[in-house]
């Protein structure tokens, strides 16, 4: 039977082009590339805490908004993760994002969920944070803009559309609280 098996592997070994192989990373934590350029986004590592104003067609409302960062797969991704709490305490804003490094397209990649949506989006680490943006309609986006520094995370979601002016829809401010080891903290433990 172990003669099989290793047949088995063999053969799908054999069966993956090498340009293929060649192109998996050495180690199962990623590659030297794509830590360098996660790094780049260390300095939103931590919890953090502070309000977001939205603005939409009902009013404005105000939350407390939380931020949890860390890293996974050696610091290879950056992981973060939302979360707007009503004066009741109720969640009424959760998000997930994943920051990676594509060092083949030479980009980075960011994929969020929230609201019931999900997507891959355009992302920029920029001197002192970052930004993205998402699509809002027809011929339209929100572009969010991230300044982080001295322990403070100020963000600002704009909506923009095809001949109609700017309208800001979103301002995050929050203070970095403390450390985390989320998401990767404790592993599995592998034995019975």
């Amino acid at each position: 039977m172990k003669s099989l098996v290793r047949l088995t592997f063999a053969a799908v070994l054999l069966a993956v082009p090498a340009t293929v192989q060649a192109q998996a990373p050495a180690s199962p934590n990623g590659s030297e590339a794509q830590r360098a350029a996660i790094d780049r986004l260390d300095m939103l590592d931590g919890e953090w805490r502070g309000e977001a104003t939205i603005h939409g067609p009902a009013g404005t409302m105000t939350l407390t908004q939380t931020e949890r960062v860390g890293s996974m797969l050696g610091g290879s991704i950056k992981v973060i993760e939302g979360r707007g709490y009503a004066a009741d305490g109720s969640t009424q804003f959760n998000a997930m994002a994943v920051v990676s490094w594509d060092a083949r397209a030479n980009r980075y990649g960011f994929r969020s969920w929230a609201q019931g949506y999900s997507g891959d989006y355009p992302f920029e680490v920029t001197d002192d944070g970052f930004r993205w943006e998402t699509p809002a309609g027809p011929n339209a986006k929100i572009e969010y803009v991230a300044i982080v520094r001295d322990g403070t995370w100020h963000e600002i979601g704009t909506w923009v559309a095809d001949g109609q002016p700017p309208r800001q829809m979103i301002e995050m401010r929050l203070t970095r609280i403390g450390d985390t080891d989320w998401p990767a903290g404790q592993a599995v433990d592998p034995a019975p």
